[in-house]
């Protein structure tokens, strides 16, 4: 009888000793779940200044108004002749207005039969092309969707060379979308030629990779100031990529969104230099200037009275060699400006006065 009290007694104590360290165990389990949950907040409150870049400022501003641009065309299967829609590319933009304006290349969207816009919320939405320029490589597109980040677009005219710059977008593909990199501002108004096409742009080394083009470049005040374009992808070249500077950028990007496209001016007329000549085994005296080969009717230059064979000597007061020093001046103008030209025909010089019209639209631009 005892014994089996002793059995009884000692069988309750176990219990209560099992059923405390349940509940010491259960409390101190809500303790360290409330501190894992107070730890990521500690630890965001106690940022350093150090770590609180001007680059992290910039991304946190800017990169929720960079998104991705899938560009999909038709292709037309050999084998079978079905067509398919394909996945042609993909790049950047920045989007600049609420109204779902977005900034790119026009490289990033050139030929797409259909545009897949990627917002870093996760959406993906249906894009318009609005207006795309080659002379320019720039474009814009249009989305139909809300709460939008816009980017805010700085004073490209201000840039020093040296300051902190940001490139933010998508290289490689969607898959590093919002990827950061930073440098400096390498050179500005540095020129360049892809064609017969001559950029002026912004110089930088933050990395610049293909699906970047159509990205930000940022300042360190978390401003827009250039749209990355061109990089040079040469074996042993490194650190050298190439932004649209957005002062020169703003224009366009309004003609295109509310035209579809940049007003060009132009001559009508075809041309040669002494280079040209030489390269078609042609001789003549150029007298150091360009030769009127055909002029289109009609033209600027036909309204002038230009007529084949003269010699195009100076251009709005500037002395021209070259097809492409002139094709270069009659960029810089406007359309519906009057400009002095001097030629050279029947081996005495005059000056007529064209006034440079839009590029008619079978000629593009």
């Amino acid at each position: 009888m005892q014994k089996n009290m002793w059995k009884k007694g000692m069988n309750i104590f176990l219990c209560g000793l099992l059923g405390a360290a349940v509940l010491m165990a259960g409390c101190g389990d809500k303790k360290t779940a409330a501190a894992v949950a107070e730890k990521p907040a500690k630890q965001e409150q106690q940022l350093s200044s150090a770590r609180n870049t001007p680059i992290v400022a910039a991304a946190k501003k800017v990169g929720p108004a960079v998104v991705g641009i899938t560009n999909k065309a038709y292709v037309r299967n050999f084998w079978t002749n079905q067509v398919k829609l394909t996945e042609r590319g993909t790049g950047s933009g920045v989007i600049y207005d609420k109204a779902g304006y977005i900034a790119t290349n026009n490289h990033v969207v050139e030929g797409a039969s259909e545009i897949i816009v990627s917002l870093p919320d996760g959406r993906s939405v249906k894009g318009k092309v609005l207006g795309a320029d080659a002379a320019t490589d720039l474009a814009v597109v249009k989305i139909d969707a809300n709460n939008l980040t816009v980017a805010e677009f700085g004073d490209s005219d201000t840039l020093q060379v040296g300051e902190p710059a940001i490139a933010i977008g998508n290289p490689l593909g969607l898959e590093f979308r919002g990827s950061v990199t930073a440098g400096v501002i390498s050179a500005l108004n540095r020129s360049i030629e892809i064609g017969e096409r001559k950029y002026n742009l912004i110089q930088t080394d933050a990395a610049i990779n293909p699906g970047n083009s159509g990205g930000a470049l940022v300042n360190a005040d978390g401003e827009v100031v250039g749209i990355n374009s061109a990089k040079i992808a040469v074996s042993g070249v490194e650190g050298i990529g190439f932004a649209i500077p957005v002062n020169a950028a703003r224009p366009i990007l309004k003609e295109l969104s509310e035209r579809g496209k940049v007003a060009r001016p132009y001559l009508g007329i075809s041309m040669m230099d002494k280079d040209i000549a030489a390269r078609y085994g042609f001789e003549g005296d150029f007298h150091n200037g360009i030769m009127v080969v055909k002029v289109v009717p009609n033209s600027p230059a036909a309204n002038a009275g230009i007529n084949a064979w003269d010699i195009i000597l100076n251009f709005n007061g500037k002395r021209v060699k070259t097809a492409k020093e002139l094709r270069q001046l009659v960029s810089e103008c406007k359309v519906g400006e009057n400009i002095d030209v001097v030629i050279m025909r029947g081996g005495s010089t005059q000056t007529v006065t064209i006034k440079l019209a839009e590029v008619p639209e079978e000629y593009g631009n």
